[in-house]
């Protein structure tokens, strides 16, 4: 088996290698642009799929699992005797479990949008250069990537609030507690 610093040199050859018989493939002009559009790897066109369904996709996954857990709390929060628990920790425990996901989701929700939103203009530059300056392909293509960010914070927006509702019954709960066992 090799090495790291013994693979890199090979593959560094076989890049050049390849570079080289697509240089006399295309002739000296242009061929760094037609390379990366023979390369399957740096082909930009998966991006659209990445961006529109993995992106967004991943987004309604994580709204899906903040709006599951925040019903699922509410309900507990609805049923949960305080005057059981013997405990002030064990209560606080027992009320703060998964908040810290829903926390979590709307926390980053934003920075999945804005990387979806960064794919969605680096395609529509690709496209620019790829094809020429088109006008409406370039406001197709931005209006796009800007609905990963709009995704985003319809993702965010919803958790963050409902983090904010849950902690306050939380809080709640918890002086309920201490009014009951009068500390």
């Amino acid at each position: 088996m090799q090495s790291a610093e013994a693979a890199s040199p090979a593959l560094l050859r076989c890049s050049l290698s390849f570079a080289r018989g697509r240089e006399r493939e295309f002739g000296k002009k242009n061929w760094r642009v037609r390379l990366l559009s023979t390369v399957p790897w740096v082909n930009m066109n998966h991006l659209h799929n990445l961006v529109d369904y993995g992106v967004l996709g991943l987004l309604l996954l994580l709204s899906v699992i903040a709006l599951a857990i925040a019903l699922e709390r509410w309900l507990v929060f609805r049923r949960v005797q305080v005057e059981e628990f013997q405990s002030r920790r064990e209560l606080e425990l027992f009320l703060s479990s998964k908040l810290h996901l829903i926390a979590t989701i709307g926390a980053n929700a934003p920075y999945i949008g804005l990387l979806g939103t960064v794919l969605g203009i680096m395609l529509t530059f690709y496209d620019i250069g790829a094809v020429g300056f088109d006008t409406a392909k370039i406001m197709k293509g931005l209006a796009l990537a800007l609905k990963a960010t709009a995704a985003g914070l319809l993702v965010a927006i919803p958790s963050v609030a409902c983090y904010n509702l849950l902690l306050r019954k939380t809080r709640v709960l918890l002086m309920q507690w201490d009014i009951a066992h009068e500390r």
